[in-house]
């Protein structure tokens, strides 16, 4: 498993996923929205969206007053986000090879992106280029803890289990499907330690750190006030 084959599932699913994500309030995404957008803040600067997707970041990034650059190896994705009005510029490309000069930007976000791909050092590291010396990387993950287990039922109260080991990489694929709509998942678990060092070798401190609550009158996401279902960082360049 490499780079090309995470692009090929996404390039496969991507139909499914602009459905799946444009659908109001289909997935978690809605219910950590606000929460998200107090997290990154209002601002003027140049940001960078990495793995975009169809849009729906960059959307609320340039409702947050950001001149937005939307960047998404899928073609399918990115002329998606076009369509809808997302960003400011549009580039076809992977996190591992941006386009653009050293230091071009004043933010980053990488929303649900880094466990999409299998190195993250390396994606890490391009996206640490790209930022201002004063620059910002804005991390979501799905928590890592939450990958590696799961609930014993559908009961609020049902407990939740680990299973095999927290620690290692691991493939992960799954199928969800919800009011008529699926969506095929694949992607790559790890455990914080991992994410943690990626950013760490890359010449970035972490700065802040979120374990968010969904917002209290979302049905069906309760559960996750017992454990967290995301995990939000920020990052900056180290002097030097």
């Amino acid at each position: 498993m490499n780079g090309q084959d995470d692009k090929d599932h996404w390039t496969r699913v991507a139909a499914d996923w602009i459905r799946w994500a444009r659908a109001p309030g289909h997935d978690a995404f809605w219910a950590y929205r606000d929460a998200l957008l107090a997290f990154i803040g209002s601002g003027t600067g140049d940001v960078l969206d990495v793995g975009c997707g169809e849009g729906r970041v960059s959307r609320e990034l340039k409702a947050l007053g950001y001149r937005v650059t939307a960047l998404d190896p899928v073609a399918e994705m990115i002329e998606a986000a076009r369509q809808a009005d997302s960003a400011d510029v549009y580039v076809v490309a992977g996190g591992d090879a941006i386009p653009f000069e050293d230091g071009r930007f004043d933010k980053a976000v990488a929303y649900n992106v880094l466990m999409d791909v299998q190195d993250v050092p390396a994606t890490v590291k391009e996206i640490r280029r790209v930022l201002k010396p004063g620059g910002e990387l804005i991390v979501s993950l799905v928590h890592p803890f939450r990958d590696r287990g799961r609930f014993a039922g559908p009961e609020l109260d049902a407990p939740f289990m680990l299973e095999g080991s927290y620690f290692g990489i691991e493939r992960f694929e799954g199928m969800e499907e919800r009011d008529g709509l699926r969506m095929d998942f694949a992607g790559w678990s790890q455990p914080l330690e991992s994410y943690a060092a990626a950013l760490e070798d890359a010449g970035l401190a972490i700065t802040a750190l979120r374990e968010p609550l969904p917002a209290p009158e979302t049905a069906g996401l309760q559960r996750y006030n017992r454990i967290p279902l995301f995990l939000w960082l920020k990052a900056r360049p180290l002097a030097g």
